[in-house]
């Protein structure tokens, strides 16, 4: 089979309530990123051009950095912690499937997973110039080029090291990806819905804010750091693979599912973050997320916290590369840095 039509099959097959959107015509997580980092959406100077925030957030019929964990191809799409699924828990219920300790395990190695990719997107960031502090042409062009083949001169998120600025973003990207399912896939700004608390209707923790957790740059979450009603869901990976619908039981008990917290379908609108669940006149919402304004909170604090990592990742730079930070994050920004960045 050809590796184009290998991937597509690949990508069909993936499954869609596993995360925010990123190929489908919904393209959640895409228009969550532009809304946070486009110029047209008022994101400040550190803001991203049009070529640029395409490598970022995809386009039409491509994942983008954010969406790459997505991509059955990168071997991230089934991972938990790339997701923040699996720190199933319901405060004040005989939850038995597993205890606190165990959730807040999950919901910590999430928050790693993340730390870890933004450290390494800033150990990537030398390469965008060169040892006099000058911008290298062959790393940031976005230009379609023969040789190599670069037919659209788009970044390729595999997870294969290419051109320096497309392997920052990978790694930004892939950073972006966990912070924005971890609003979707847990109960951090939401409600529940009238009725018992209980497995099939988790407590909401109703924030108002982004999370203390992701401040990537920090020392890190602890046990204590983790509020005890925080939740994600269970996502059982070999289910999502076979269709089965017996997922997500220990021992007979059924866990938290993904399907009944995440809130991961819905309208965006790419510039201003306007929310709708109406499309076509049908309500495509989750059931999560049509409870009171569940999706609009969830999708809210994203674009936020999609903003505070950009915020903090471009402070990170100028502190690692002091005299050539501006540089660089011109670089990381700017369609045609090699003229523009000064």
């Amino acid at each position: 089979m050809a590796a184009a039509a290998a991937a597509a099959l690949l990508v069909g097959a993936a499954p869609r309530a596993h995360a925010f959107g990123t190929v489908g015509h919904l393209a959640e997580h895409e228009r969550i990123t532009r809304a946070a980092l486009g110029c047209a959406s008022g994101a400040g100077p550190d803001c991203f051009e049009p070529r640029s925030l395409d490598q970022v957030a995809g386009r039409k019929g491509t994942f983008g950095a954010v969406g790459s964990p997505d991509n059955p191809l990168t071997g991230e799409s089934l991972t938990s912690a790339a997701h923040c699924d699996n720190a199933d828990y319901v405060q004040g219920s005989d939850y038995r499937p597993q205890d606190r300790q165990r959730a807040t395990t999950a919901l910590i190695e999430c928050v790693d997973h993340a730390r870890a990719r933004v450290r390494a997107g800033l150990h990537r960031a030398v390469g965008l110039l060169d040892t006099d502090g000058r911008i290298r042409p062959g790393e940031v062009s976005l230009k379609p080029s023969l040789f190599p083949p670069r037919p659209t001169g788009d970044c390729t998120f595999n997870r294969v090291s290419g051109r320096a600025k497309c392997d920052v973003i990978e790694e930004f990207g892939r950073a972006l990806h966990v912070v924005q399912d971890f609003y979707s896939h847990s109960n951090w700004a939401d409600q529940p819905a009238a009725g018992p608390i209980g497995v099939h209707n988790p407590p909401g923790g109703r924030q108002s804010g982004i999370s203390p957790l992701f401040a990537l740059f920090g020392a890190g979450p602890t046990a204590a750091s983790v509020p005890g009603w925080l939740s994600t869901g269970c996502f059982d990976a070999k289910a999502a693979i076979t269709g089965e619908h017996a997922g997500c039981t220990d021992g007979g008990r059924t866990r938290l599912k993904h399907a009944w917290i995440n809130k991961d379908h819905g309208v965006i609108d790419p510039r201003t973050g306007v929310t709708s669940c109406i499309e076509g006149g049908k309500n495509i919402c989750t059931p999560r997320g049509q409870v009171g304004d569940d999706f609009h909170r969830a999708v809210r604090a994203a674009i936020d916290d999609t903003r505070r990592q950009w915020h903090d990742f471009a402070a990170a730079v100028r502190r690692a590369y002091p005299g050539r930070g501006d540089r660089i994050i011109c670089a990381l920004t700017h369609d045609d840095p090699v003229t523009t960045c000064r």
